[in-house]
């Protein structure tokens, strides 16, 4: 493998296992180096530190091991074969919850690539090109793993644009069993049509599973308001579960479209429900319906670091009309998947709002992603999920 040698003191890092290396870092990289090629990390003293993909850019080498070893298919065969017994040990995946995240990046030690099974069909999204140049390779050990009609590379808004012209990366089939571009699948009982060809990320927010089981635990002759519904995840749930009346809103008609499909699984408590179209933070702003609960789960507002304030303005303007407007008692359910907005900001923003909407407010339960989507302790990042339920008074 060829090399890359850092600047003196600029191992500490990799020493406590952090997975990145930045470009600042890098004192000398080895002739004719590609990128997505596989390279070892040198310290200035020559000690080898750690393995991982390079690529030209402020994140130089993405680390998947810190220990020497060949890098062979064995090698990535071992690597997902670990994640997927720990998705056996650590949740339920049955017939009734056949919805999973199987590689979840630096969580199980494969940075840049994700997947998502949707009962007979695995969804790749791969953020580096390193490691979709292994894409191949993890289809096969994938296939052997588990009895899949398709699997499907979507990574043509991921990878950095760069590479998907030199590459000329498309989203595509890398297998078909079966011709299928969605498939019905059962998360905790409730049922959700999957289209992974055009919904958001891989299909579906599998990272909400085990917070929409927890309003459904609340949900029954409640009203409620899910904002940023997308599919319908939070709606589906409540229904489900005997919400006496479930208001879903969206800004895009195609998410609509997505969560009426959804809506055709419910026998009962479907007319309990009306969907809206429309500019979540503008029907914030005055609503003329009484909200037993209020859900605002939005995109991530931050996805870099120089957005952070102007994305903690607009999450604490959507809390505080929230908190301003629900009934007396009510539960909101309030989330940020950015990622540069870590718990202790998301905390401080809350409060900000209920001193700004003047009322009582306690934290009933924090939510969090997953243990199918594991967060390295050594890349803090990775925790990205975030979520309270407060009880407004």
């Amino acid at each position: 493998m060829k090399k890359v040698t850092l600047k003196p003191a600029k191992e500490k890092s990799l020493l406590r296992k952090h997975p990145w290396v930045f470009s600042g870092a890098i004192k000398n990289v080895e002739n004719e180096i590609k990128d997505g090629e596989i390279v070892e990390i040198y310290s200035n003293k020559d000690h080898y530190l750690a393995t991982g993909h390079y690529n030209e850019g402020n994140i130089s080498v993405r680390i998947f091991d810190f220990e020497k070893q060949e890098i062979n298919e064995e090698y990535w065969r071992n690597k997902i074969k670990k994640a997927y017994d720990q998705r056996l040990k650590t949740i339920e995946i049955s017939s009734s919850n056949n919805v999973y995240r199987l590689v979840h990046a630096e969580g199980d030690q494969m940075p840049g690539f994700i997947c998502d099974i949707y009962d007979k069909a695995a969804v790749f999204q791969f953020h580096s090109i390193g490691m979709w140049k292994h894409k191949e390779v993890f289809t096969k050990i994938i296939l052997e793993l588990l009895p899949l009609n398709v699997v499907y590379d979507k990574s043509e808004k991921t990878i950095p644009k760069v590479y998907i012209q030199e590459f000329k990366i498309q989203n595509s089939y890398l297998f078909q069993q079966k011709e299928m571009t969605s498939s019905k699948v059962s998360e905790n009982g409730n049922e959700f049509l999957i289209d992974w060809e055009n919904g958001q990320k891989t299909g579906f927010f599998i990272d909400q599973r085990e917070n929409r089981q927890y309003l459904g635990e609340l949900a029954n002759g409640k009203k409620i308001l899910n904002t940023f519904c997308y599919s319908g995840g939070f709606s589906i749930y409540a229904l489900n579960n005997g919400a006496s009346e479930v208001h879903s809103l969206d800004s895009s008609q195609k998410a609509i479209d997505l969560l009426e499909d959804n809506l055709n699984f419910i026998s009962d408590f479907k007319d309990n429900h009306t969907s809206i179209i429309d500019d979540a933070k503008e029907y914030m702003k005055n609503l003329e319906e009484e909200y037993d609960i209020i859900i605002l789960d939005p995109p991530a507002f931050a996805k870099h670091m120089k957005v952070k304030h102007k994305a903690l303005q607009g999450y604490k303007r959507l809390n505080t009309r929230a908190i301003e407007q629900i009934k007396p008692n009510g539960i909101l359910f309030t989330f940020s998947c950015s990622q540069v907005i870590d718990n202790n900001l998301f905390r401080h923003m809350v409060l900000s709002s209920a001193i700004a909407a003047g009322r009582n407010v306690s934290i009933l339960k924090q939510m969090h992603q997953p243990a199918d989507h594991p967060i390295n302790i050594f890349h803090p990042e990775s925790e990205y999920l975030k979520g309270l339920v407060l009880k407004i008074e």
